[in-house]
């Protein structure tokens, strides 16, 4: 197998899994949110520090993806998921405004609570197949991701995927940061998987 082309995000199936590293496999295909896993894996010192929140245009494959035009702009949302004061996880929300009416209004008030929660809690949330990309530098999302880490990676490992939040789109962009890897991943039991 060739090596993956770096911020080339494709389309999560078993022949893509067998190429990443063994330590990203259950951290990416994991059904759950990133965020529930990190809540799980850290207990009590998890925390969303959100990095920056406006409105903007998102980048072309962002756009494409929610079928916007150029001239659309979205909320797009950036925090770092926390254990402590280090960052195990990255997200990068993309949510054009036309979203944000009616119940998506709450997507827009969120402060430091997880998206997560709100998306897999929420009746009737549909999410599609899921993408992944290995990022390295030069890539936007890869130099968003590593703010404040005192160690930098070669290379760091995403996925995403377009929620339908109150029959209205969003995308959602999850990376797992090098520390994570020093947590051990345990499957949660079907109930809490449900919730």
């Amino acid at each position: 197998d060739t090596p993956l082309v770096a911020g080339r995000w494709q389309d999560a199936g078993a022949r893509l899994r067998r190429r990443l590293p063994g330590a990203m496999q259950d951290w990416l295909y994991d059904p759950c949110s990133l965020t529930q896993r990190l809540q799980q894996a850290c207990a009590d010192t998890f925390s969303v520090r959100v990095l920056a929140q406006r409105r903007q245009r998102p980048m072309p494959d962002e756009r494409r993806l929610l079928g916007m035009s150029e001239r659309e702009f979205a909320l797009v949302r950036q925090v770092q998921l926390c254990c402590g004061d280090q960052p195990w996880g990255f997200a990068r929300t993309v949510v054009p405004l036309g979203s944000l009416a009616g119940r998506g209004r709450r997507l827009g008030c969120l402060g430091n609570r997880p998206l997560g929660a709100m998306l897999f809690a929420a009746k009737g949330v549909r999410r599609s197949r899921l993408q992944l990309a290995r990022l390295v530098a030069g890539d936007v999302i890869f130099e968003k991701a590593i703010n404040g880490l005192t160690v930098i990676p070669e290379e760091i490992w995403g996925r995403r995927s377009l929620f339908h939040y109150a029959g209205r789109p969003l995308l959602v962009n999850e990376i797992v940061l090098p520390d994570v890897g020093y947590c051990q991943f345990r499957p949660l039991s079907r109930s809490r998987q449900a919730a």
